[in-house]
C-alpha cells in the first residue's frame, strides 16, 4: 500500500496504473462499514483507492469538527490489512485554497432534512466530493446507502456535472444490536446506547406495518415517533426514491429516514422499502 499526500501526486501515480479503479471516500476511523465499501471496491475493480480527509467545510460553526473521531495509524492499518492499494491522506491546505470555488447543493433537496438543520451542510459535502473525484477519476466510487440523502446528492451532481463515474450504493452494515455504523457511535455512553436502538425498532416496526398493507405515510410517522421516545427527534421522513414527498407508500420506490439525537449525538439511519 502507497500513501499518498499530496493531489498532484495521485494523480500522476493514478495516470500509469492500467485497468479499472474502484474509489472509497471517508473521514476516517474506519469500521466494518467502510471496510464492506473497500471489499466491494478490490472485487470489482483493478486498483483501490482510499482517501481519508476530515472535512471542513461540511461542519457547521459549533459542530464537532475539532472533536470528530481520528485514528491515523488504526486507519492506516485497516487499509493495509484491506489490500488497498493507495491511501490517499491530504491536509486541509493541500484540498482549499484561500478563495474557493464552491459547489451549491440544490436550493430544495438540499436544505431538507439534514439541510434544514444544517443549512449549507450539503453544499461542503458536494464540493469536496467533487474534488475528490476529479483527483481520483476513478471507475466506481462507493458510498453507504446509510447517508442516503447525502448519497442522492452526490448521483444528482455527478448526472448535473456530466461527470464519468459510477456511483455504488451499498447497503448500511449494522451493530449486532442493529445500531447503524458510524463513528460517531463512539460518543453514546451506555444509557444512550440503548436509547438510540429505538431508531431502528421505529424503522422495522414502519417496515411491519408496511408488510401488513399499511400505506398511509402519516399514520406510519405517527407510530414511529411513539417508538422514537426520549430521543429527540429531528425528523422522520417518508419520501420516493428520488427524495419527492408522497403521502402513500410505493413498494420499492420509497426510503423512511430517521436523524435523533441521543444525549449530544446526532444519529442517522434509514430503510428502503
Amino acid at each position: 500500500m502507497r500513501v499518498v499526500y499530496s493531489p498532484r501526486e495521485l494523480q500522476n501515480l493514478l495516470k500509469e496504473e492500467k485497468g479499472s479503479i474502484g474509489f472509497v471516500p471517508t473521514m476516517g476511523a474506519l469500521h466494518l462499514g467502510h471496510r464492506t465499501l473497500i471489499e466491494a471496491s478490490k472485487k470489482e475493480n483493478e486498483i483501490t483507492v482510499v482517501s481519508i480527509f476530515v472535512n471542513p467545510t461540511q461542519f457547521l460553526e459549533g459542530e464537532d469538527l475539532d472533536a470528530y473521531p481520528r485514528k491515523e495509524d488504526a486507519d492506516k492499518k485497516v487499509c493495509e490489512l484491506s489490500g488497498v492499494d493507495y491511501l490517499f491522506y491530504p491536509t486541509v491546505e493541500a484540498i482549499y485554497g484561500k478563495d474557493e470555488v464552491h459547489l451549491n447543493a440544490p436550493n430544495v433537496r438540499g436544505y431538507i432534512m439534514e439541510g434544514t438543520s444544517r443549512p449549507g451542510h450539503f453544499s461542503g459535502v458536494l464540493t469536496v466530493v467533487n474534488k475528490l473525484l476529479n483527483i481520483v477519476q476513478p471507475t466506481h466510487a462507493y458510498f453507504g446507502k446509510k447517508d442516503a440523502q447525502q448519497l442522492m446528492l452526490i448521483e444528482t451532481m455527478v448526472e448535473n456535472l456530466f461527470m464519468d463515474v459510477s456511483i455504488v450504493p451499498m447497503n448500511t452494515v449494522r451493530e449486532k444490536d442493529g445500531l447503524a455504523m458510524s463513528s460517531r457511535n463512539v460518543y453514546l455512553n451506555e444509557k444512550e446506547r440503548v436509547e438510540a436502538l429505538n431508531i431502528i425498532k421505529s424503522l422495522r416496526e414502519a417496515t411491519q406495518m408496511i408488510m401488513e398493507g399499511e400505506r398511509d405515510v402519516a399514520k406510519i410517522k405517527q407510530e414511529m415517533f411513539k417508538t422514537l421516545t426520549p430521543l429527540a427527534v429531528e425528523y422522520i421522513t417518508i419520501v420516493s426514491r428520488t427524495f419527492e414527498p408522497i403521502d402513500k407508500v410505493i413498494l420499492g420506490n420509497t426510503v423512511i429516514l430517521v436523524e435523533a439525537l441521543s444525549g449530544t449525538t446526532r444519529l442517522l439511519d434509514n430503510i428502503w422499502v
